[in-house]
């Protein structure tokens, strides 16, 4: 198959079952969140059953030698699978059901960005270090999701308290966790996704090189701002002990340029 053959193959019976499942997900936990603690079991069993499918889906299309490394477009997709695993993963120790209600329907618009929008070209040059690069800003970016959606949750609880809602208490438990756990969770995350996401960044300065092409392409300096705002949240952490809402902003902002980063290249992809 050529490049651009590859990246036009048909989204699987799998994906259209995923789609429902995250959709269901969604819905069941927005139930859990108005109080309907007997949901709790469904939604979780809906986000395992949405988990899998696209598991599967995935599975499904690297038969066809598409690959998440295929690809930005292939990568988001992988991503939201990442987002979902690790919302999974959390889950086991928090009750994260506002994390849920926050990741399921993202997770469900980046797989139908990754499936449904116009493939575009193939990328150019697309060696080994180019899928390196790929993957390792996919997991990292992926890891600095959770942490961010951990921070979202994090202010938003913190902001109930300090407005003095002490049905805020009742909100918390639906939620999922304490204000100091969601911090260390996604500060831990934060340490994990940043050495990934260093890596990433320099194979990718590699293979940009490499291909001959100008780094002063809005996508580059995003990048570098990613980067700059975590090692910044690292170094304000560590040394002037920086905590709970501040941390939670700034990795937010850092999320927020990585996003611009992969939709830069997602819409020059389906333009192409």
């Amino acid at each position: 198959m050529t490049g651009d053959r590859l990246l036009s193959v048909a989204p699987s019976p799998a994906f259209w079952v995923a789609v429902a499942a995250y959709a269901a997900a969604s819905a069941a936990l927005f139930m859990v969140l108005a109080g309907k603690t007997s949901w709790k079991r469904i939604a979780l069993g809906l986000v395992v059953f949405a988990f899998v499918a696209h598991g599967t889906d995935i599975g499904w299309r690297g038969t066809l030698n598409v690959h998440p490394a295929q690809s930005v477009r292939e990568a988001i997709g992988f991503l939201s699978f990442i987002l979902t695993g690790g919302y999974l993963l959390a889950s086991t120790r928090y009750q994260l059901t506002l994390g849920g209600v926050v990741i399921m329907p993202v997770a469900l618009v980046m797989l139908l960005a990754a499936r449904l929008t116009p493939a575009g070209a193939a990328p150019d040059g697309l060696d080994t270090l180019g899928r390196i690069h790929i993957s390792l800003a996919t997991i990292g970016v992926g890891v600095f999701a959770l942490a961010s959606a951990l921070s979202a949750i994090y202010l938003v609880e913190n902001r109930a308290l300090k407005k003095k809602k002490f049905d805020s208490i009742a909100f918390t438990k639906a939620s999922g966790a304490p204000l100091e756990g969601l911090d260390r969770l996604s500060h831990r995350l934060v340490l994990v996704g940043f050495p990934i996401f260093t890596v990433a960044l320099v194979l990718g300065a590699v293979w940009v090189s490499r291909l001959g092409e100008s780094l002063d392409r809005p996508e580059y300096p995003l990048a570098a701002v990613t980067w700059l705002a975590f090692a910044g949240l690292l170094l304000a952490r560590q040394v002037y002990g920086w905590r709970g809402a501040r941390a939670a902003k700034l990795t937010l902002a850092g999320f927020a340029a990585a996003i611009a980063v992969l939709a830069i290249y997602l819409i020059r992809r389906m333009v192409a």
